[in-house]
């Protein structure tokens, strides 16, 4: 792997599940972090990435909040660069990360992992938003995640399919696998996409999406990855029982 000059790292999955950190997760980004530039790239959703960030903190990690990319926050920057309103269908705690945005005719319908507001009426008020002319957005369409409880959870992605299917629009995906933003990331470290490495757990959105934006691909089988990921006709660059067999990979 003497090609590889940054690391791009999963977050949920890879370094913890729910609140419970995978152990050697600090120490080995730690030991990472010394030899290579690294960026942390997240679908997760529910929060702000201020919450992220802290959350992380808590937990050990030393990481910088410039290094902290997630879909929510590509989502409002894509707002901002548009100059564009939006009807935000996301959990109360991340919908206020977009005040200031808000429209009652919105441009957009930016959809994220929005919990227990995935009922009808949060749903069929963005589907009227749609039937008026906004577009569609997700943060995120991942399938499923690994909840704190150890199993899995239905993620944004089946109710993103739901709206599209209603309002027979297609989705714009903001965050993984969108090559945008991974390339983001990679650029922030004045890098070339075939010079990063992308770590993750989802054989979909982490590995096939980071090969497609020219990357490299590290599978890791610890969060959501389950054996019959690896059937899937998806080849990932390399295969590790956890992150923490990382440094060897690449000489650390």
């Amino acid at each position: 792997m003497e090609q590889i000059k940054g690391i791009l790292f999963d977050i949920g999955g890879v370094l913890y599940n729910g609140e419970h950190l995978i152990d050697g997760a600090v120490e080995t980004v730690a030991q990472i972090t010394a030899h290579y530039p690294v960026r942390f790239l997240t679908n997760t959703t529910r929060k702000p990435p201020e919450a992220i960030l802290k959350k992380m903190h808590k937990m050990g990690f030393d990481i910088k909040e410039a290094q902290l990319f997630t879909a929510l926050r590509a989502a409002r920057d894509f707002l901002h660069t548009h100059k564009a309103t939006a009807y935000p269908l996301m959990t109360d705690e991340a919908a206020a990360y977009f005040d200031g945005f808000v429209s009652e005719h919105p441009d957009f319908v930016v959809v994220a992992d929005a919990y227990t507001n995935f009922d009808y009426p949060h749903m069929n008020r963005a589907f009227r938003a749609l039937e008026q002319g906004a577009e569609l957005v997700a943060a995120a369409k991942n399938r499923h995640f690994l909840d704190g409880d150890g199993a899995r959870s239905m993620d944004a992605g089946g109710f993103v399919a739901a709206l599209e299917y209603a309002s027979g629009k297609e989705a714009a995906i903001i965050g993984k696998p969108s090559r945008t933003f991974f390339h983001l990331a990679v650029s922030s470290m004045g890098l070339k996409p075939e010079e990063a490495l992308m770590v993750g757990d989802d054989i979909e959105s982490d590995i096939k999406g980071a090969q497609a934006a020219g990357l490299k691909a590290a599978l890791v089988k610890t969060g959501k990855f389950r054996p019959e990921d690896l059937n899937r006709g998806i080849s990932s660059d390399i295969i590790l029982n956890s992150v923490n067999e990382l440094p060897s990979y690449l000489s650390v």
